[in-house]
């Protein structure tokens, strides 16, 4: 599939047009109906008896503030949380249940109020301006043109940097469904800056008003992070609270700015990919507030729709690989893994790393998976939804029960796993395979086949002096490799980028010179005797795992451990 290179206008140029602004307008009733919406689904959900809800948060909370409070926490949490200690001890003194009902009724109220108000933000279009400028900076300092080449102008042109920030999808199409009815983006996961860079992309060339998208709690503990967050239309998720109450309040958060027409932005797998790998098993909480919101608009004989696009982030380099493959090892590997001392850090590897990230670009790519709708089903261009059988499907049916429309909450969690199977299968069939994804995954499996009798965690202990690949062998596979890769491009499995184009040899510096390019040390580089080499396997793993999910076969020939053998035997 070839890159989308044309830049939208804003489909919404005037920012005080957008919902999440309105709602940030109205911000005292939108609280007000995120508590009683609340409120009505734990009614529901516990039948108006609250005792053991109570019992349970109140613990939970205070067992957190003891255990792992934080700086960003109000200054009156534990004084709040003993004083219900104390008070839902004296009601059950009550020698009147209804007054003790009632108590516990008020009790949960007053909760889902200070969690509602705790969780959502605000949008100021004046810092939303200056974000936009700030971030061109930012991401011309990381990916555009190399500074010394451009007199340190980072305020000014942006087209070395749209070129780096390269787009693949149907654009046209998710424009056409931002008009019609409410997006809802469900990115892969790998880095930090992750959500700011969807937010920049989706502003300054998709042309789509912004979204909404949590943020978690702890990045509030950094002063000038929580200003502009608190600004930009994030609501706050604190990840230490798993109590009831607050998980229903974060979801019905989500619910209602759905369908007062908010663009959300979800990270269904929950958090960042330890492993590399992408999200094959999502979290199904948040996802299911689009079923409810989408079931909500129906039985309200609204006609808004929610679409549901898959957005896959493809990195050659992930600044916190080597921290997040420690902990997926650590974690995985148990007694397995010892962590090496990570010798990067020396006054010569840090002036390394500076020179690299002051006079290197490179480029990260955003693929926009095929539209859907709130099941999963395909939508065309009007945002009409589509069986496998090409024929026309009124959503309402699904929420209808003889007759009638309906709550199923049994029916709608079928539904909504059902969405998050097409979003993994999206997620293989829309990646974009870059230069370093492939040759990352070829050179590690080119060990684990010649060492076929240690498991990962013994490979990562051999000496990096007996990682070593001769050149003309690896452009050798290489070569059977981007044949399989074509082959499943072709048949829609999976994307290719616009390097794959090029030779294998042409592949291949290009990989080099992107893999892992602001570690201080190399996943992958050629050696001064043309030996394709390593100067971190773990960081290398990493890599190789990004496409690790396709389980490609056919790259290997039985014969190839024996000219394995017969290689590296020589070359010793």
């Amino acid at each position: 599939m070839k890159e989308n290179k044309k830049i939208y206008k804003h489909i919404k140029p005037d920012l005080t047009d957008w919902p999440i602004f309105e709602i940030s307008e109205k911000r005292p009733l939108f609280v007000d109906r995120l508590v009683n919406h609340t409120y009505k689904k734990l009614h529901y959900k516990y039948k108006a008896d609250f005792e053991d809800l109570l019992e349970k948060t109140i613990y939970q909370e205070r067992i957190r503030i003891k255990r792992n409070p934080w700086r960003v926490d109000p200054p009156n949490d534990e004084a709040y949380w003993n004083r219900m200690k104390s008070r839902f001890g004296k009601s059950k003194r009550y020698k009147s249940k209804k007054k003790l009902r009632e108590f516990e009724r008020k009790s949960v109220y007053r909760i889902i109020q200070k969690y509602s108000e705790e969780i959502v933000g605000s949008f100021v279009p004046k810092t939303f301006l200056f974000a936009r400028k700030f971030l061109t900076a930012l991401f011309n300092i990381l990916l555009g043109e190399n500074l010394l080449k451009k007199s340190w102008k980072i305020w000014g042109k942006k087209e070395e940097l749209y070129n780096a920030l390269k787009v693949y999808g149907n654009i046209d199409k998710v424009r056409s469904l931002a008009e019609k009815g409410t997006i809802i983006l469900v990115p892969t996961h790998f880095s930090n800056l992750d959500s700011i860079l969807i937010g920049y992309v989706v502003d300054t060339k998709l042309g789509i008003p912004a979204f909404s998208y949590g943020a978690g709690l702890n990045l509030y503990n950094f002063g000038p992070a929580a200003y502009y967050m608190n600004r930009l239309g994030a609501y706050r998720v604190d990840r230490r609270k798993k109590n009831p109450i607050y998980l229903e309040t974060l979801k019905a958060m989500s619910t209602l700015s759905i369908k007062s027409g908010v663009n959300n932005l979800f990270f269904p797998g929950g958090t960042r990919s330890r492993s590399g790998r992408s999200e094959e098993k999502l979290k199904l909480g948040l996802l299911n507030s689009i079923t409810e919101a989408q079931r909500d608009i129906c039985i309200n004989d609204g006609d808004q729709k929610v679409y549901i696009v898959p957005l896959i982030l493809d990195y050659h380099f992930v600044l916190e690989a080597k921290s997040l493959i420690r902990q997926h090892l650590t974690i995985q590997g148990r007694e397995k893994y010892t962590s090496i001392k990570d010798l990067g850090k020396s006054k010569r590897k840090i002036f390394k790393f500076i020179w690299e990230f002051y006079t290197k670009s490179s480029e990260i790519v955003c693929s926009f998976g095929e539209p859907m709708d709130f099941i999963g089903n395909q939508v065309d261009e009007e945002g009409r939804s589509i069986d496998k059988n090409g024929n026309l499907i009124d959503i309402k049916d699904y929420f209808a029960s003889d007759n009638e429309l309906d709550t199923d909450v049994q029916r709608e969690s079928e539904y909504t796993k059902l969405l998050a199977n097409r979003i993994i299968e999206r997620y293989k069939r829309d990646n974009v395979i870059l230069s370093s994804h492939m040759i990352a995954y070829l050179a590690f499996e080119i060990f684990m086949k010649y060492y076929s009798n240690l498991d990962v965690y013994g490979l990562l202990k051999l000496p990096l002096s007996d990682f070593f690949i001769p050149r003309d062998f690896f452009i050798e596979k290489m070569e059977v490799f981007k044949d399989l890769l074509r082959l499943m491009e072709a048949e829609g499995a999976l994307r290719l980028s616009s390097q794959f184009d090029g030779t294998s040899e042409e592949i291949l510096m290009n990989g080099l010179s992107n893999i892992g390019l602001y570690h201080s040390r190399k996943p992958l580089k050629l050696s001064k005797d043309g030996m394709i080499v390593s100067d971190d396997l773990e960081l290398l793993f990493y890599y190789h795992n990004r496409i690790d999910n396709y389980n490609f076969k056919n790259i290997f020939t039985e014969n190839d451990r024996k000219r394995f053998q017969e290689i590296f035997t020589e070359e010793e």
